[in-house]
């Protein structure tokens, strides 16, 4: 298999789905990243993003979450519009579906350790990495600026690492209050976490594609990102 690439694999509810994969150099065993996409996509970002992970020794897979109305669906940061259908099409039951055939994959990989598999997401994906880390035994699990966690937050309970949340204080989209409910429900459920905000930050500000990028927040988390993965899945 090339160092990156896109692969389709079969889903338990009988579609296809297409994943990023994108590997390091060696032989392993590496241990595993589920990378889960904005709403805008497995986009050139995303794929940079898969890259930066495997240089650092991981065999990372990014499934396309919007197979069913979509394939390879990618649109410009600033037309959220195009991508909405496609975001409000998506189902917990489907998405679990494809979370569980990205674990599976990463398991079958002789070049993976497969108890040491892990999840990182950015907006829409970081509400799919907290889902990830309740359906799937994972190792560790990052959410970016997850939007849309308080719909599934009836599955705190279930997380199985500790999650590693990334926030901006400056976020219009997710207000600090919302933030201090997910916090108060993982906790409630006796789960651990670590809850990181960047009071300086809005959302989206690790994508440099995006205006609301800021590179020192973006640099400051991708550290605690590596450093955290470093700690739980080497």
């Amino acid at each position: 298999m090339q160092n990156h690439t896109f692969i389709t694999l079969p889903v338990t509810d009988g579609s296809e789905m297409d994943a990023y994969v994108a590997m390091p150099e060696g032989a392993g065993p590496f241990p595993g990243i589920i990378l889960l996409q904005e709403a805008f996509g497995v986009n050139n970002h995303i794929r940079e993003v898969a890259a930066r992970i495997a240089r650092e020794g991981y065999v990372v897979v990014a499934p396309e979450l919007f197979h069913r109305t979509a394939q390879r669906f990618e649109s410009a940061y600033d037309n959220m519009a195009a991508a909405m259908p496609h975001y409000h099409a998506i189902t917990q039951e489907g998405v679990t579906a494809d979370l569980k055939t990205a674990y599976s994959w990463l398991q079958q990989q002789p070049n993976v350790a497969g108890e040491k598999i892990g999840s990182i997401g950015f907006c829409l994906g970081g509400r799919i990495s907290f889902l990830a880390n309740a359906v799937l035994p994972l190792s560790a699990a990052v959410s970016y600026y997850g939007s849309g966690i308080p719909t599934i937050l009836g599955e705190a309970g279930n997380l199985h690492a500790p999650h590693l949340f990334f926030w901006g204080g400056q976020d219009t989209h997710i207000p600090q209050e919302q933030v201090q409910n997910i916090i108060e429900v993982v906790q409630a459920a006796g789960k651990d976490y670590i809850n990181v905000v960047l009071s300086y930050a809005g959302h989206g500000f690790n994508c440099d594609a995006r205006s609301s990028y800021n590179p020192d927040a973006a640099k400051e988390a991708w550290a605690m990102t590596l450093a955290y993965f470093e700690n739980k899945l080497k």
